[in-house]
């Protein structure tokens, strides 16, 4: 008896072990270095950039870009900019238009859910989202890098629902 638990107990915890959380590992063919990156990119900071870290209140007005721009955010497991942030898009191409010859660096960000792997590409996805909508309001992409810092720059780190939802964020800041 104790020796069919204990078979059954070791089949139980294979299976555990070798699902997996389930999401598709992104593609990292050639990129060697285990970072996701693009060829208009800029480097990965594993120890997070910026304001993250702080126990925000979540609310409507929560912004973590700078430079007069307004972060933009995603549903969970989306790189869709959604319609709520069309109006974002515009102020922030607005703001972009008033400093030209300014390059400006697009920050992907996911929340703790998933692999490393994958959030680094969900938030490089998120990032040329925001490219490409930016593009589509006249910003030329030569003026734009993109960077994903996944899960590694939280706005928030208390473990609620509303946390979780800033930290599913584009910032945008100025190259200086």
């Amino acid at each position: 008896m104790t020796y069919k638990k204990t078979v059954w107990s070791l089949v139980s915890l294979s299976v555990l072990l070798l699902s997996g959380c389930g999401q598709p590992a992104p593609d990292m063919a050639g990129k060697g270095s285990g970072n996701v990156y693009d060829t208009d990119t800029v480097s990965i900071n594993e120890n997070g950039y910026g304001g993250g870290g702080g126990a925000n209140s979540a609310n409507a007005g929560f912004n973590s870009s700078s430079d007069g721009f307004k972060s933009l955010y995603f549903g969970f497991d989306s790189y869709a900019v959604s319609t709520d942030m069309d109006a974002r898009i515009a102020q922030d191409a607005q703001r972009a238009q008033q400093v030209p010859g300014s390059r400006i660096r697009i920050e992907g960000n996911c929340d703790e859910f998933g692999s490393d792997e994958y959030n680094y590409a969900l938030g490089l996805k998120r990032a040329k989202a925001v490219k490409d909508a930016l593009r589509m309001q006249g910003i030329p992409a030569s003026r734009m890098v993109m960077v994903s810092y996944g899960e590694s720059n939280p706005a928030c780190s208390a473990q609620t629902d509303a946390c979780y939802a800033q930290n599913r964020r584009v910032d945008l800041r100025l190259v200086k």
